[in-house]
């Protein structure tokens, strides 16, 4: 699974993705700051099921802490989003290609208001962050739109005439940004179009790529530099409808993280406090180290609860855990619960199957789940916290 983290220049995009990944990019107060996608792995917690089979797991690709699993994510902080991007203005062709692959976005937006529509720094309060959350559903919109208007009018022809699917042929012309049959469907039927598009209008088209774009992108909202925004702010955008927003300071989350790096604290990431290990903090750190402790006080930083959200809300995903050996609870290696994958709600074991290793999907026959100490059928439905092993032919 891919999340996406977009938004305008300069409103914390990349110290967003920092605090969430400890990647070192460049942050800077510009515009443009970031021209290249940076790519980089977050984590969200789930409970670990060794406290349900009594034992000590060994990660093999992420961390437990007192039961709490910490599975990976890839997060991809992409260039910033300026009005009129689907037209190629600023990097918004470079902007857009990055996130064909993305299953979530995360929009980050200056909730503050100190941010104008082109990245540029304005007094705090001056700019309205509802507008930030219109033009990037603009802007995706009209993407989409844009592809599925080029010779649109010979597809329609093709498919009135030969009977075709109307989903299928959609499906083809965008199945290059990760959009799904399925997801052109529910579309359709949001919509309310009929399944021949000889008829469709160009506001047909524009209503079907508005549906297209809110099943198959999900965004969240992460209302940056809370610890400075208007309360109005944070309570207008909290009001939209259809979305879930974070008030959050990556600002903050990034310096904790830095901090418990250095080893001068201890902070687990989602926490409310901290504990501080070192004696010798200048006075400046100290003083920063407090005024972020008071914020905590009222609410968590908000960037690990963003990627949660998204992860288990927005794609409702769930964790797994396959094992080689059912028993022991082990891979051929001995260790014990070592990986973690998310799937969506609805996956069955075959697809955690495919997710290890294409051959092994190829090859399933059947699989175990170790809690009960069964075999599970095709039509298997996985739960989370499932331990599976997967039985496959040689």
């Amino acid at each position: 699974m891919q999340i996406g983290i977009v938004g305008k220049p300069n409103v914390g995009k990349s110290t967003f993705f920092s605090a969430a990944t400890l990647a070192a990019v460049e942050i800077a107060p510009y515009p443009f700051t970031t021209v290249k996608a940076n790519r980089g792995v977050g984590y969200v917690r789930r409970q670990c099921p060794e406290s349900f089979f009594g034992v000590h797991c060994n990660p093999n690709n992420a961390k437990c802490i007192d039961g709490t699993r910490f599975i990976p994510v890839e997060l991809l902080d992409v260039a910033g989003l300026v009005p009129d991007a689907w037209k190629g203005k600023g990097l918004g062709n470079a902007f857009l290609d990055e996130l064909r692959q993305a299953d979530a976005l995360i929009h980050v937006i200056d909730a503050s208001g100190g941010t104008d529509s082109d990245g540029n720094q304005v007094p705090v309060g001056t700019h309205d962050p509802v507008e930030d959350v219109r033009f990037l559903e603009r802007e995706l919109t009209m993407w989409i739109k844009s592809i599925l208007d080029k010779n649109f009018q010979k597809t329609a022809k093709r498919i009135h005439l030969e009977g075709l699917k109307v989903e299928t042929m959609l499906q083809e012309r965008l199945s290059g940004l990760g959009i799904r049959t399925g997801d052109i469907s529910s579309a359709l039927r949001v919509s309310g179009l009929g399944a021949d598009p000889v008829y469709w209008t160009d506001d047909d088209l524009l209503r079907l790529s508005e549906a297209i774009r809110r099943v198959s992108k999900p965004i969240l909202i992460a209302a940056n530099k809370c610890d400075v925004a208007p309360e109005e702010n944070i309570r207008r955008l909290q009001s939209l409808e259809g979305y879930t927003v974070v008030s959050c300071s990556a600002e903050y989350e990034l310096a904790l993280r830095k901090a418990d790096r250095s080893g001068a604290i201890t902070y687990l990431p989602g926490s409310r406090d901290f504990m501080t290990n070192s004696g010798n903090l200048s006075a400046a750190q100290v003083r920063a180290l407090e005024r972020i402790r008071s914020f905590l006080s009222r609410q968590d930083t908000g960037v690990q609860r963003a990627l949660e959200e998204a992860a288990f809300r927005l794609l409702d995903l769930l964790s797994v855990y396959p094992v080689e050996d059912e028993n022991r609870l082990t891979n051929h290696d001995g260790m014990v619960l070592p990986d973690a994958f998310l799937l969506r709600r609805g996956s069955g074991p075959q697809d955690l199957a495919y997710m290890i290793h294409s051959d092994i999907g190829k090859n399933y026959i059947t699989a175990i789940n170790a809690k009960t100490k069964k075999p599970v059928g095709h039509d298997y439905v996985l739960n989370d916290g499932d331990v599976i092993k997967i039985v496959a032919r040689k």
